[in-house]
């Protein structure tokens, strides 16, 4: 199965994979759900007023992006536009009914279709709302659920589908499947007789991803780089709605009889991207030559605990299979590992923040400055050894926040002009670069020094840019003041990345005290 998108709703494609997160956990929250339904057209006015706002929408988020600080100087122009837009559109909002009331239907549907639906069942799971629980005793590594290709929403299935005609056309589409699936999803959402109707009938309302964040939730993010990354999913979001909102409006023939021409709300598109973003898996192409992207039923109810893959896609049977990641007991919550995410990742992606994450990782960005008198020839050995000299690392959780790539960087970011000649002077081995990487091998005490100083100074710095210390956050989450989902979530995140930011500081000052002596 493959990881999840990086960055989600227009954003690349996501590195394979065994496996990714289908369920959110707390984006299932939602207990309300769409049902397809006939809604009432806007008036002529306003749709005007629509088609103006979208044009004004399009020239706003076609600035570039202000970069650093300042980005958050661009969020309130695009809210401002798109909260107009969600006003006028509130009255063609679907109707909702309790998504649990159509739980059993569904099984239903899945069992009237093959799979084998006796070990587990959809339950409340607390905090992460609804998840799968064991109906009887499963046993670590043994097969619990089997999927089939025909109950997926796929990209496969979108260019087969009423879609195929505007794949076929649009290079936005074709360029982005993870957009194309979203469509994908909208579409057979308001064909009342489709055939995955029971699955998107219990499928959430919304979700508890920044795009669902108020200007003021945005605020729990300051002080972590979640926040940039928060701004810019939503400016992408934006920028999509409304490109797909003007190419709806053409009249050509295959676009006139698309079912969401008339539902094209913001709200309907922010809906689908974030379910496809918070669901979608990479599976193999019906041909199996390639990856291709797919929201797989039931699976996708599955919530996060660390661990190790235990799905994958079984070609020859046309099947996803899933194993159990331990003995689960009748009555348990059946957990699967979404895959080695930073918190950032799954907030951004999944809207939710997992606290005992293993793998959770802070991401700073570094580079060469352009003023550096030896740029060219630091430039030159960081391209040789397959490291950009500007781009984004990371400070990870645990024992060692310092990986060998960050290592390699520091150490040629931090190398005097002699110590450069000496070391690549002539060229870069293997060897060399093994070395860059290990911190067992000391370069030279002196650059040692530089790396370790450089860190230390720069985690602190990064500390200082939080609005608030880790007492204080700690303080408020355990206060037992209630607290919404935005407010826990960002308290959680950044006490993780402020943790991680201690332990570096820590680690680095003790690397250099230690070269001191």
């Amino acid at each position: 199965m493959g990881k999840k998108s990086k960055k989600g709703g227009g954003k690349a494609a996501p590195p394979p994979a065994q496996e990714k997160k289908a369920a959110v956990a707390n984006g299932d929250k939602k207990d309300k759900v769409s049902a397809p339904a006939p809604v009432p057209e806007l008036s002529k006015s306003a749709r005007r007023d629509v088609r103006d706002l979208v044009s004004q929408l399009l020239d706003v988020c076609a600035k570039p992006p202000v970069a650093g600080a300042k980005e958050w100087d661009d969020y309130p122009e695009i809210n401002s536009v798109v909260e107009k837009i969600r006003k006028l559109q509130s009255g063609l909002s679907s109707p909702v009914s309790d998504r649990s009331q159509n739980f059993p239907g569904f099984m239903d549907w899945l069992s009237s279709n093959g799979v084998d639906t006796s070990t587990v069942d959809i339950s409340k799971a607390g905090d992460s709302g609804f998840g799968l629980k064991a109906k009887q005793h499963i046993k670590e590594a043994s097969l619990f659920l089997t999927i089939p290709r025909k109950l997926m929403l796929t990209v496969d299935s979108a260019k087969s589908s009423v879609l195929g005609d505007l794949i076929s056309e649009d290079k936005i589409l074709q360029a982005m499947p993870n957009i194309t699936l979203a469509l994908h999803l909208l579409c057979e959402k308001h064909q009342p007789d489709s055939f995955f109707q029971p699955y998107i009938n219990i499928l959430p309302t919304s979700y508890s991803t920044p795009l669902y964040f108020t200007p003021e939730e945005l605020q729990n993010l300051k002080g972590s780089p979640v926040l940039g990354d928060a701004l810019s999913q939503y400016r992408n979001i934006a920028r999509q709605y409304a490109y797909f909102y003007r190419l709806l409006q053409k009249q050509e023939p295959f676009i006139t009889k698309l079912p969401i021409t008339d539902h094209f709300t913001f709200d309907e598109y922010r809906w689908a991207v974030s379910t496809v973003m918070t669901r979608q898996n990479q599976i193999p192409t019906v041909d199996g030559s390639k990856v291709t992207f797919g929201l797989i039923p039931l699976w996708d109810m599955c919530n996060h605990t660390n661990g190790h893959y235990t799905s994958d896609f079984n070609v020859e049977k046309n099947v996803s299979e899933c194993y159990a990641l331990r003995d689960f007991e009748a009555g348990e919550q059946v957990y699967i590992f979404y895959g080695a995410r930073s918190n950032a990742e799954f907030l951004i992606h999944n809207g939710f923040v997992y606290p005992e994450n293993n793998y959770d990782r802070l991401c700073i960005k570094l580079g060469i400055s352009k003023n550096d008198p030896l740029f060219q020839h630091k430039s030159e050995v960081l391209t040789k050894i397959g490291i950009s000299p500007s781009r984004s690392f990371f400070l990870h959780k645990g024992e060692f926040p310092v990986n060998g790539e960050l290592l390699a960087f520091l150490r040629i970011f931090t190398m005097d002009e002699d110590l450069l000649k000496e070391k690549f002077g002539n060229d870069v081995t293997m060897e060399t670069l093994d070395q860059l990487k290990n911190m067992d091998v000391v370069i030279t005490d002196e650059n040692e020094k530089k790396v370790w100083s450089f860190i230390e100074t720069r985690a602190a710095l990064l500390l200082k840019t939080y609005p608030t210390t880790e007492e204080e956050d700690l303080s408020v989450l355990n206060s037992g003041k209630e607290l919404t989902d935005p407010q826990k979530m960002g308290l959680q995140l950044r006490i993780g990345e402020k943790q991680i930011l201690e332990s570096t500081i820590k680690y680095a000052s003790e690397k250099r005290q230690n070269l001191e002596k």
